[in-house]
């Protein structure tokens, strides 16, 4: 893995010495823009499923398919990558969206919007892998900031799509949802000029035959394959308890205390706010600390909050929420950082599977809180999600990796 960007060249302004912090904030407002578009999909739930007639379970298959094209691509992406990057790609991805996106605005029936969020699901799977090597070569060294100002964005992202969903595609309808076209279309530009700067940086590290900054990880191979399955585990943890919470959390709200759609979805937008600063607050506290012990305390510092919150009010519940997301997402970086530094050669790949991870599980966690609600209800499967975090103790047994610089 590269640790510097190079010093100004002649002819090459924008490749500068130590991080670039430019190209990092560039990369972390694309994640910023793709996020919110694909968190319009689950925004728009409950309009979809008054207008469609849909049931639960259809809710939930939209999701698996749009999780499951946002994340099997995503590890041969990242592998791809990391053998032969492609700069432009990014860019290129990005038309998937933009594509998806105007055929969303018009689906008519069940089949076309499955192929509307499929196509904005690609467009994601191409992003992810590529973008964290782009953060990473930007960091300077400083992975866990990089990481976090990358993942901030798309957190930030995934918080402002349901305010503007709520905004917008509530009060106009379906059609609406052609607006954030140009939010994709923003993310293609920016992505073009991204391009151009890893274009530079890659031919400078092919002219200079630079190394890697540091050193690969000196822990067993059953260690490493031991601290990757405890990972896997905590991603399920993370991510099945996120998709209750980002799929059905409005469900909840307006079943048992009666608010409106729009109000419910300002309440998502809350625990999303929160979720986005908490995983920048996770990328400090990790250098700080130690990544092993914010997954520990992420994780299952969550549980006293999630257990508490089916048997309280509304506004008490909102406010276990917003500390719910607060603690729970600072995790995702501190997991991502911590599993390139057992494969430092192998970034793209293993933002990849995590990423894709996060998407995939994500996925059938709706699916299967969809299909479980339509044999109980939504506040039953509320219920069930709030054990997840308990999860969170096995990341005791992880070993505390801290790589060396050269």
């Amino acid at each position: 893995m590269i640790n510097k960007v190079f010093n100004k060249i002649k002819g090459h302004p924008h490749l500068t010495d130590g991080t670039a912090y430019a190209i990092l904030f560039t990369i972390g407002t694309c994640h910023l823009l793709n996020d919110m578009i694909q968190s319009v999909i689950p925004a728009i739930y409950p309009l979809l499923k008054e207008k469609f007639g849909f049931t639960f379970a259809q809710i939930g298959i939209i999701t698996l398919v749009f999780q499951l094209t946002s994340s099997v691509l995503q590890p041969f992406v990242g592998r791809y990558a990391d053998r032969h990057p492609q700069p432009y790609s990014l860019a290129m991805g990005m038309c998937f969206t933009l594509v998806g996106l105007v055929s969303l605005a018009f689906a008519s029936g069940f089949l076309v919007l499955l192929l509307s969020v499929a196509l904005i699901g690609c467009g994601s799977s191409v992003f992810h892998p590529e973008a964290s090597r782009v953060a990473q070569i930007a960091s300077g060294g400083k992975k866990s900031l990089a990481q976090s100002i990358f993942q901030v964005g798309g957190n930030g992202g995934s918080a402002f799509g349901p305010l503007l969903a709520a905004l917008i595609v509530i009060p106009y309808g379906q059609h609406a949802v052609g607006w954030f076209a140009l939010a994709a279309l923003l993310a293609s530009l920016l992505l073009t000029r991204i391009g151009y700067w890893y274009s530079l940086v890659l031919n400078e590290i092919k002219a200079h035959h630079r190394q890697r900054a540091f050193l690969p990880c000196t822990l067993p191979e059953k260690t490493i394959r031991m601290a990757l399955g405890i990972l896997v585990l905590m991603i399920f943890s993370k991510y099945f308890f996120n998709a209750c919470m980002t799929s059905y959390f409005t469900f909840y709200l307006i079943e048992k205390f009666g608010i409106s759609v729009q109000a419910s979805q300002y309440c998502l937008f809350a625990y999303l706010a929160a979720f986005a600063i908490g995983t920048l607050l996770g990328g400090f506290l990790g250098d700080r600390y130690g990544r092993k012990y914010v997954i520990l305390f992420s994780i299952l510092g969550a549980a006293p909050f999630t257990l508490a919150m089916p048997y309280l009010n509304l506004g008490w519940t909102i406010v276990m929420a917003i500390l719910t997301g607060l603690i729970i997402a600072s995790a995702f970086s501190a997991i991502v950082v911590y599993a390139t530094d057992l494969k430092p050669d192998k970034v793209g790949m293993i933002a990849g599977i995590f990423f894709g991870l996060m998407f995939g599980l994500g996925g059938i966690g709706s699916a299967f809180f969809g299909w479980l609600a339509d044999r109980t209800s939504v506040e039953y499967i509320f219920h069930v999600s709030t054990w997840l975090p308990l999860l969170g103790i096995v990341a005791v047994f992880l070993p505390d990796v801290r790589p060396k610089k050269l």
